[in-house]
């Protein structure tokens, strides 16, 4: 979506609110009953995605509800989204191996961006017409949402409803890995698993603002120009090449920071690649999954080689050993919100721009799975409402 597009749009809220009750639907106060049910007669429906049951693309359906005047609650605002991520938490939830899904049935997704279309009493930070991000445990799949005022971010100006999509989940968490756990300095070196991914092309930008920063990225070989294109010193071809061998062909004494989002084994060869003083932070279980559905052998080996070390094997190593899960990090708003303000201001200054792979209507979320399960994206993945974008 085009930024005049987008702009439109946000006047078109605006407008609508000064306009008073009588003639907004989407006002910050619910509208007097007969016109509130005037309105929703006349509105089409809201579309939203719903995860029905663990197991392939098919588990998650298309379903609708009837619209209605927005009604949030205290210290709540109302969003018309406009895009959301899709992130491999919510392809692991499909599969039933995510450890932060509420009850089935429910809605997926973590992030997303949009208009505000009402505020709840209390609300003093956010306006009708304000472009924000949101960031929530789930729900993030669907036309219309109602969040905390403390779950969204105001969007800067030059940003698009698609790159704030895009922004919070991989941003955040690349940047809380190298930075606050793997305190990234001028000279040092990263190994960036899946470098072609949402968090990984996120580090890779977030490695080039610090000088002088070494960087092994594994993907296929068919990424790796792109990967250079975002800073990767040393693209390395996971399919054909040991990694392990490449890097220490390269930089014999290993590496000051892994950034491990793979589990089992490859946890193993990570910390034994870590220069003395480095930090491996492990943040997923990408090998647990090896197709469209939960593979018990999968899980089983993935288990079984899961890498486990105690404090006195850490102390003659002199190494660091991390875990990072945005998702448990719900309740610390003051510290995700500082993350939050650095990026927007890394993102003002051209730093960094999140890569956007590809955009897919609600209508075709199995193929958007497919998509990042096969590991065949370049950068992030959205869902959008509207009618399907060419890829």
């Amino acid at each position: 979506m085009s930024a005049e597009r987008e702009a439109a749009e946000v006047a078109t809220v605006e407008a609508a609110a000064e306009a008073g009750p009588a003639e907004a639907a989407g006002d910050a106060q619910p509208p007097a009953a007969s016109e509130g049910a005037a309105a929703a007669a006349s509105a089409p429906p809201l579309r939203f995605l719903v995860l029905t049951g663990f197991g392939g693309y098919d588990k998650v359906k298309l379903q609708t509800r009837p619209a209605a005047p927005p009604a949030p609650g205290p210290r709540q605002v109302t969003v018309r989204v406009r895009a959301s991520g899709l992130n491999f938490a919510d392809v692991m939830a499909r599969q039933g191996i995510y450890d932060r899904t509420p009850p089935l049935p429910y809605t997926p997704g973590m992030e997303g961006a949009g208009v505000v279309v009402a505020v709840g009493e209390g609300v003093q930070d956010r306006k009708v017409g304000d472009r924000v991000m949101v960031l929530v445990r789930c729900g993030m799949w669907q036309e219309e949402v109602t969040v905390l005022s403390a779950q969204t971010f105001l969007m800067p100006e030059a940003m698009t409803f698609e790159e704030a999509a895009a922004l919070l989940v991989n941003y955040i968490t690349a940047y809380m890995v190298l930075f606050d756990f793997g305190h990234l300095r001028p000279g040092h070196s990263v190994l960036v698993h899946m470098a072609a991914g949402g968090v990984g092309i996120a580090a890779l930008q977030l490695c080039r603002t610090v000088e002088n920063v070494t960087v092994f990225g594994t993907a296929s070989a068919s990424k790796h120009e792109i990967l250079k294109e975002n800073g990767v010193t040393h693209p390395i071809d996971y399919h054909t090449t040991d990694y392990v061998e490449a890097v220490k062909k390269i930089s014999p004494k290993g590496v000051d920071i892994v950034m491990d989002p793979l589990g089992g084994a490859d946890t193993t060869k990570g910390y034994n690649l870590l220069k003395p003083m480095g930090k491996l932070i492990t943040y997923g279980m990408a090998n647990l999954m090896t197709g469209p559905k939960r593979n018990l052998m999968a899980l089983a080996r993935t288990w079984w080689n899961q890498f486990s070390v105690t404090a006195l094997q850490l102390l003659p190593a002199n190494r660091a050993v991390c875990g990072y899960h945005l998702g448990y990090l719900d309740d610390e708003v003051e510290l995700v919100s500082g993350v939050v303000s650095r990026l927007v201001a890394l993102y003002n200054q051209g730093h960094i721009k999140p890569h956007i792979d590809s955009v897919w209507p609600f209508e075709k979320v199995a193929d958007a799975m497919k998509q990042m399960q096969e590991k065949k994206n370049v950068g992030k993945i959205l869902l959008v409402p509207g009618a399907e974008k060419e890829n």
